[in-house]
């Protein structure tokens, strides 16, 4: 029996690099193989390599360019930043519900340690209440609302959140985290790439991006570090990346990094007028051929690739298997946190019913998605769907 043609609509977990990176990648593997903290002619090679691609993301993502440190990926970075900025031996720290596992995870080492967490409450699409929050920190509670603990040392939150695409409004977060005198710790690793992210502009203390996310390279990343800020180190070794990162930096992974980034900054509105497109073609296709279907956070501004769907009937362990043995590829939210059973908790902070967290699935679009893919797409998701509809 031939497998049907495989559909990847789970481009939230990773991408394809473009050929472009990869050949950028292979040939400084091949080139500038030296050490950039060398002293001879090929370690000064590879040091003005590292240094432009450096420059060259600083400019892109509006940061200085001793403001960008170069991690293994997003996990590396969150976490750099989360025990970084979480200097004290306890303290309180603000996160909304939902949070990546590479943020929510090294949260709960720090609970382990004598800190609490503290969930930011959200509306029914996902989005931070803001409103609400600035209130509760001026002690002006309504009588409803749930507690929340004043002066946290940390305040963490997904700029765009990686299973529905809801992109967060940053804007009186910077106020908030002044009046809190509280840093602030942004994922950035669906976000940038993406959307425009102005690191400045964001108020932010610190902002994640892994370059897998925007088809760049696996096992690259970065983490944007405020000028000023103490950040203590997560591994100790050699003075690399300003005695913060120890190790030898890994100049043909950056490089491609740089030139995926690049590529996405010439051809960025194209690419989001694509992606949206393509995904509001999908979302509407299977409004009309899987009805009922619930489009979570339709209502939110979300990130122009994204749709989490939910088919009410079906279960969405069950649907995510039946969906791979159709050839599409996608998830249930998070890739890190696969082999979970519990409902996402983003949905469950929503307040959406467990007929919807239960049947959701997460569709996620790349450059290499085609019209022709997505109306194949919505045929097989509509088969699959109707027949465990009639089990």
């Amino acid at each position: 029996m031939l497998m049907p043609t495989l559909i990847d609509l789970d481009a939230n977990a990773t991408t394809r690099p473009l050929p472009q990176v990869v050949e950028v990648v292979a040939r400084h593997l091949a080139k500038t193989w030296g050490n950039p903290g060398s002293r001879h002619a090929l370690g000064r090679q590879a040091r003005r390599v590292l240094e432009e691609s450096r420059e060259s993301i600083a400019a892109i993502l509006g940061a200085h360019p001793d403001e960008v440190l170069f991690t293994s990926g997003g996990t590396e970075s969150n976490n750099t930043a989360i025990f970084g900025l979480a200097r004290g031996n306890s303290g309180t720290i603000a996160l909304s519900p939902g949070e990546h596992p590479a943020n929510l995870e090294a949260c709960r080492v720090l609970m382990r340690r004598g800190w609490k967490l503290e969930r930011l409450p959200v509306d029914d699409q996902g989005r931070v209440k803001g409103a609400g929050l600035r209130a509760q920190s001026q002690k002006d509670r309504d009588a409803d609302s749930e507690p929340l603990a004043l002066n946290p040392q940390l305040l963490a939150l997904l700029l765009a959140h990686n299973e529905t695409g809801v992109i967060q409004d940053t804007s009186w977060l910077r106020e908030l985290a002044t009046e809190w005198h509280c840093p602030l710790h942004l994922d950035g690793v669906q976000a940038v790439g993406k959307i425009p992210v102005h690191f400045h502009d964001l108020g932010a203390t610190t902002l994640s991006f892994g370059a897998h996310k925007f088809h760049g390279p696996r096992g690259i990343g970065g983490l944007l570090i405020k000028r000023g800020t103490r950040l203590t180190p997560l591994l100790y070794g050699g003075h690399q990346e300003q005695e913060r990162r120890p190790g030898t930096e890994a100049v043909p992974l950056i490089a491609g990094m740089a030139r995926a980034l690049e590529l996405w900054q010439a051809d960025r509105d194209r690419r989001a007028t694509h992606l949206q497109t393509l995904r509001d073609h999908l979302q509407r296709g299977l409004i009309t051929q899987c009805a009922p279907v619930v489009v979570n956070s339709e209502h939110a501004e979300r990130l122009p690739n994204t749709l989490s769907i939910a088919f009410p009937g079906c279960d969405g362990e069950a649907l995510l298997v039946a969906l791979d043995l159709a050839g599409i590829g996608c998830s249930l939210g998070t890739t890190c946190a696969s082999g979970s059973t519990e409902p996402a908790p983003i949905l469950v902070a929503m307040g959406c019913p467990a007929d919807v967290y239960r049947s959701s699935v997460r569709f996620s679009l790349s450059l290499w998605n085609t019209a022709t893919e997505i109306d194949d797409a919505i045929a097989r998701v509509s088969t699959v769907v109707a027949r465990m509809r009639n089990l």
